[in-house]
């Protein structure tokens, strides 16, 4: 994803407020693949989508974490914009009551571009009442153009100072730092899913445990690899050293279990050969269902009597 430097200022929290900017915003996977899912079904008309964002803060309110989101309808044009609050009420007090833990947080668009209705949702979003006021909603965009790299973008709001009858349509976006979090299962079921891109019907077959542990070994003897050139070059003089990097080696290293290579060689064995056993059950579970199956439905049919026409015998026997 195509990311921005920029500098973060914590502003200084006022005399009698509690609450302070979010220094980081911490997205999860699955609400980005939502927003995404959300952009693609958008109608041809429609230059971009809106939603609500859902999760969790700390208890400084210094970290937001965006675990959910879900769409909400809205109309748009030079004129004027159109959200359909009833119906974002509606899906917050449902979502609340299947996940209390997971509280208003702010609200996305898939573009880049702030402008005056961006500024009149955000509010609705930040006020007392409805919105998270005392904390600031966070506003993220996504940028799902094809054929581009996705850009995300998160901004607090800040008041500006204007006049009455232009505070609803009118605040100044700060960015603030944002970070991407996934989990390995989600990074692993991606990664599967890649692998139907360069076939012609878009599928992928299930992957046996076998094969999964083959493609991890592959895959950490490329990094060994490459961590190993890297230690040379800088050895050899060809690369300018990093503590950083230096550190993230040892302390990978420290974890790593003092065993003996006779030992670890028989536990590697030890454990592909559970990995081929539950292959093989899984395997043979799998025929005796197809067969169970197959049995049920012959047995079905034999067992099921030929159907007699009543009328007729008793017009024969008239």
């Amino acid at each position: 994803m195509d990311r921005e430097s920029f500098i973060h200022l914590t502003k200084p929290v006022a005399a009698g407020s509690t609450t302070a900017s979010p220094l980081q915003v911490v997205i999860y996977a699955q609400a980005l693949f939502a927003i995404l899912d959300h952009s693609l079904r958008r109608s041809p008309d429609q230059e971009r989508v809106i939603g609500t964002l859902l999760g969790v803060r700390s208890e400084d309110g210094s970290e937001i974490e965006i675990r959910n989101c879900f769409a909400v309808g809205h109309n748009e044009s030079q004129e004027q914009v159109e959200v359909d609050m009833d119906y974002h009420k509606q899906m917050y007090n449902l979502h609340l009551k299947a996940n209390p833990k997971e509280v208003l947080v702010g609200w996305y668009a898939t573009s880049p571009e702030l402008n005056t209705f961006s500024a009149l949702i955000q509010n609705f979003y930040a006020s007392n009442g409805d919105g998270t006021h005392p904390y600031p909603a966070v506003h993220l965009t996504v940028s799902s153009n094809p054929g581009k790299d996705i850009t995300c973008r998160t901004y607090i709001s800040s008041s500006v100072g204007t006049t009455a009858d232009r505070a609803a349509d009118s605040c100044l976006f700060v960015p603030v730092p944002y970070e991407i979090k996934y989990a390995e299962t989600e990074r692993n079921a991606l990664e599967s899913l890649s692998l139907g891109k360069t076939s012609s019907d878009r599928q992928v077959s299930n992957i046996v445990d076998i094969h999964s542990l083959e493609a991890g070994i592959i895959e950490l003897l490329e990094m060994v690899s490459r961590v190993s050139n890297y230690v040379s070059q800088i050895l050899a003089g060809e690369t300018l050293p990093s503590v950083a990097i230096g550190q993230a080696l040892l302390n990978t290293l420290n974890l790593a279990p003092k065993v003996d290579a006779s030992e670890l060689e028989k536990l590697f064995n030890t454990h592909l050969q559970d990995v081929l056993l539950v292959s093989y059950l899984a395997n043979t579970i799998r025929t005796q269902i197809d067969l169970s199956n197959k049995l049920a439905s012959t047995v079905g049919t034999i067992a099921t009597p030929p159907k007699t026409d009543h009328k007729r015998q008793q017009k024969e026997r008239d």
